[in-house]
């Protein structure tokens, strides 16, 4: 059979990396592709970027619209990242009858549901593998792999920048905004840091790993999303004191009422397998009625391993371009016309334990306040730690508490109340806690 012949948008890191795989490795992907499978036109700014890949006969423009519409291709590869003009592209692609693969979250989470029914229509395919966790399998394993199983729960760590930061926060007693200028000093976070440690990157990839677990739309604009940057060398130390580890975690819970679909700062116990996931690397949890737990680890950016994840959609898309459309994976896993009605839930809705951190002034009876106030509000405390001040003299300590589990609802006026306290100096310090159990 003739090769087929792909395009891509994009050769920046993640084309680059792809163009590099697909070379180096083309006659194990033929093999296991079925036929063989050609880089023929790339739209880069940067021409001279195919010369110094090994590919100078690559046909090279500036216009992305030249590849989409060029008759030649198959495949329309989109990296090229951001929404507007990428949904153009995809678009486009589709009309033409183009299959596409992308490793863009942003433009899954917020236009997937067009882009998808649009993909139905035409009879092609939308492959995205890469846009959630780099090179670690996990749209598949929950799409096809776990496909038996009620997902009951996830949970993952799916923005390397932050847990780097939070590693360095805890192993090496750095501050926060000094590890936030090294990660951007060695390429892990933007100039604008925004989207990493806000939470608003994991917020995109965990709606589309809550809409393939529990077949929904969706639902990014209502993922709760807390960032880091309020996360203090002190909380992390007490964390590791109450037999914790600090991790950015993305969260969806099927319950009875509806679906949880949360980012924030997570505590964890030390002894879970994903409490001791450091550096840059990603990892998701997977609970599933039938299987259990399941871990998926691995590098969750990079050239070639986010490359790898391409590769791979380019090779299921190849695989099934003479199947029936009726009888391929669906792109959310779960028929189109299927996907169900669940609510996400709002943040108040959610039960969790807690982590509270507050400053106090240093008068006898301020605890005893505290507790009064949690008590009337029927939130138990599983453990606390009052900070001996510096010195006899001091005006103000460290008030340390964890709750047992209590809707977020009443936590959010126990809070309120608590730092009402003219004892109380400033906000009070909010951390969920996950057993992850």
């Amino acid at each position: 059979m003739s090769p087929i012949k792909i395009g891509l948008l994009g050769l920046g890191t993640v084309g680059g990396g792809t163009a590099t795989v697909l070379k180096r490795n083309a006659d194990e992907i033929t093999r296991r592709a079925g036929r063989g499978i050609i880089v023929d036109y790339a739209a880069t700014l940067e021409p001279e970027r195919a010369s110094e890949l090994g590919m100078s006969d690559l046909r090279v423009t500036a216009d992305a619209f030249d590849v989409v519409n060029d008759p030649d291709i198959s495949i329309v590869v989109e990296l090229i990242g951001g929404y507007s003009l990428a949904k153009e592209l995809v678009l486009q692609a589709i009309e033409n009858g183009k299959h596409v693969v992308t490793a863009n979250k942003a433009l899954i989470a917020l236009h997937g549901n067009e882009i998808f029914a649009k993909a139905q229509e035409g009879g092609v395919i939308v492959a995205f593998e890469a846009a959630v966790a780099g090179g670690i399998p996990i749209i598949k394993a929950l799409r096809e792999g776990l496909a038996a199983n009620n997902i009951e729960w996830l949970a993952g760590i799916i923005n390397g920048t932050g847990n780097f930061i939070l590693t360095e926060m805890r192993d090496k007693g750095r501050a926060f905004d000094e590890v936030l200028a090294e990660a951007q000093a060695l390429g892990y976070a933007e100039a604008d840091p925004t989207f990493d440690v806000e939470g608003i990157d994991a917020a995109h990839k965990l709606s589309i790993l809550s809409s393939i677990a529990f077949g929904i739309p969706l639902q990014f604009e209502k993922t709760y999303t807390e960032g880091i940057s309020k996360i203090s060398r002190d909380d992390v130390i007490y964390a590791s004191e109450l037999g914790y580890h600090i991790k950015h975690l993305g969260i969806a819970r099927r319950t009875k009422a509806g679906i949880e679909q949360r980012v924030h700062p997570t505590m964890i116990p030390k002894k879970r397998l994903i409490a001791n996931v450091n550096g840059v690397m990603n990892a998701v949890l997977v609970n599933g009625d039938a299987v259990g737990h399941t871990l998926y680890y691995g590098a969750g950016a990079g050239d070639e391993p986010t490359a790898s994840a391409v590769v791979a959609d380019i090779i299921d898309v190849v695989r099934v371009l003479t199947t029936d459309p009726e009888n391929r994976v669906p792109h959310l896993a779960f028929q189109a016309d299927l996907l169900a009605d669940i609510p996400i839930l709002p943040i108040e809705a959610i039960e969790s334990a807690y982590y509270l951190r507050m400053c106090a002034e240093n008068h006898a009876g301020v605890l005893a306040e505290v507790t009064r106030i949690l008590g009337e509000s029927n939130i138990s405390i599983e453990a606390f730690i009052q900070k001996e001040p510096e010195n006899n003299h001091a005006e103000q300590v460290d008030i340390i508490l964890l709750t047992h589990k209590v809707n977020e609802g009443d936590m959010n006026i126990a809070i309120q109340q608590i730092e009402a306290l003219d004892v109380i100096c400033g906000e009070v310090m909010r951390i969920r806690v996950e057993s992850l159990d």
